[in-house]
């Protein structure tokens, strides 16, 4: 009875707008009131939640990420990303995804590349004669390579939730964010040759050399914090930290970008976005404590495993569950509520938590892309202007490429496991 209420209560909350966090934390404190707990156990198993050294990473990425596009760091990878790809067909389309897969190095966010790249990208590619519905689509697509390719806060999250190595995870997302960038790059080609888009321009060698070296040292943050991660120099919050510290190096030192009014600008937009984000993982916490409790996790995964026993299979219908979670909530909150459930599962059919991680990840970007969450079409509707429902249509046809990688990467793990296999086991 009293589960029965929590899901109901939950969901009726969704659908009312109210915030994912507010929804998770009535829906629980109704739970725990009917069920004759104490209810000083939502405060403490909510304390608990978010009581974790790992998740000191996250407001360290925020601000890295804002000090970037702040300083003005996102142009000069935009204009080297448009010296390097530009020559190919459809040139801006290309520069569009190379300068997602640069900025992921820094940001690990998508709404963060949606929102700092996004206004660069979706108005150099109109002012040079492209669809918006191509910019704006190849914009939204692109920037969920972010929460791939390391450093990643949803991979951080579900490190700390799955107890798995958060260095293991940041290696296992290369490959498939490259992978992600090869897909688009292959739709843009497609529709440039379709739609008869021109290159941006020749192959210019001294130019690709020029803006190397004026995109030199933002190039290097993704080299420290993999780096870092990788040879052991860093953990994964200490390589947060060290992106906070490179970005004010660059942004006051170097290039004098910044002055101290916009880092008390960008002090105060980490606080609020750590403090959502925060927010959320502590109710789901509680959320997901009551799950576990009343066996949940046990229950699907008898029923799954009734239906078949094949890894892949199973994989298969935990991507559709994801799926389907993703398209109503937000990222966070699916993975602290998914994790619990699903980890269980995956342990029983000897599925490995890291693959299960960079599957989970790249299935909860496609709900970003799809109504009616998508957090990032309506940060790119706020960014060019376009109506949420036309991002929406325009946005559709990239989905293809990226369930085929999602796809491709449920069928062949080994293109998300080599790489950790190779590092750390």
């Amino acid at each position: 009875m009293a589960l029965a209420v929590l899901f109901v209560l939950l969901f009726t909350f969704l659908l009312l707008g109210v915030p994912v966090a507010v929804s998770l934390g009535l829906a629980s404190l109704a739970y725990i009131m009917i069920s004759g707990l104490p209810d000083v156990l939502l405060i403490h198993t909510m304390i608990g939640g978010i009581d974790s050294f790992p998740l000191l990473a996250i407001p360290f990425f925020i601000m890295a990420g804002h000090l970037m596009n702040t300083g003005g760091i996102t142009t000069k990878i935009f204009s080297f990303a448009r010296a390097l790809v530009g020559w190919l067909p459809g040139g801006l389309g290309h520069v569009n995804v190379g300068a997602s897969v640069i900025f992921a190095g820094m940001s690990g966010a998508a709404v963060a590349d949606a929102g700092g790249l996004g206004n660069v990208e979706i108005k150099a590619m109109r002012d040079a004669g492209y669809d918006t519905d191509f910019s704006v689509g190849v914009t939204a697509a692109s920037s969920t390579i972010g929460p791939i390719i390391p450093p990643s806060l949803p991979l951080v999250i579900y490190g700390v939730m799955a107890s798995v190595s958060i260095g293991e995870l940041f290696a296992a997302g290369l490959v498939p964010g490259l992978l992600m960038a090869l897909s688009l790059m292959i739709m843009v080609a497609y529709f440039a040759r379709k739609r008869s888009y021109p290159k941006d321009h020749g192959i210019d060698l001294c130019n690709i050399w020029l803006t190397l070296k004026q995109a030199f040292l933002p190039l290097l943050t993704p080299v420290i914090i993999v780096g870092g991660i990788a040879t052991g120099v860093f953990t994964p919050t200490e390589a947060a930290i060290a992106a906070v510290c490179y970005a004010m190096f660059l942004g006051l030192v170097v290039y004098k970008s910044l002055n101290w009014k916009h880092l008390v600008r960008v002090s105060m937009d980490t606080i609020e976005t750590t403090a959502a984000i925060l927010m959320i993982i502590a109710s789901a916490a509680v959320f997901a404590w009551i799950l576990t409790s009343n066996q949940v996790a046990a229950m699907l995964g008898e029923t799954l495993l009734g239906i078949t026993t094949n890894k892949t299979a199973l994989l298969l219908i935990m991507m559709l569950i994801v799926l389907a979670i993703g398209l109503f909530m937000e990222t966070i909150a699916a993975i602290t509520i998914l994790v619990p459930v699903l980890l269980p599962i995956a342990a029983q059919a000897g599925i490995d938590p890291v693959h299960l991680g960079i599957l989970l990840i790249l299935n909860l970007m496609l709900g970003l892309l799809t109504p009616p969450v998508g957090m990032v079409l309506f940060v790119l509707s706020e960014v060019s202007g376009v109506k949420f429902e036309q991002c929406v249509r325009a946005t559709m046809p990239f989905l293809i490429p990226l369930v085929i990688v999602l796809l491709l990467i449920t069928f062949f793990p080994q293109i998300a496991l080599w790489l950790p296999t190779a590092v750390y086991r």
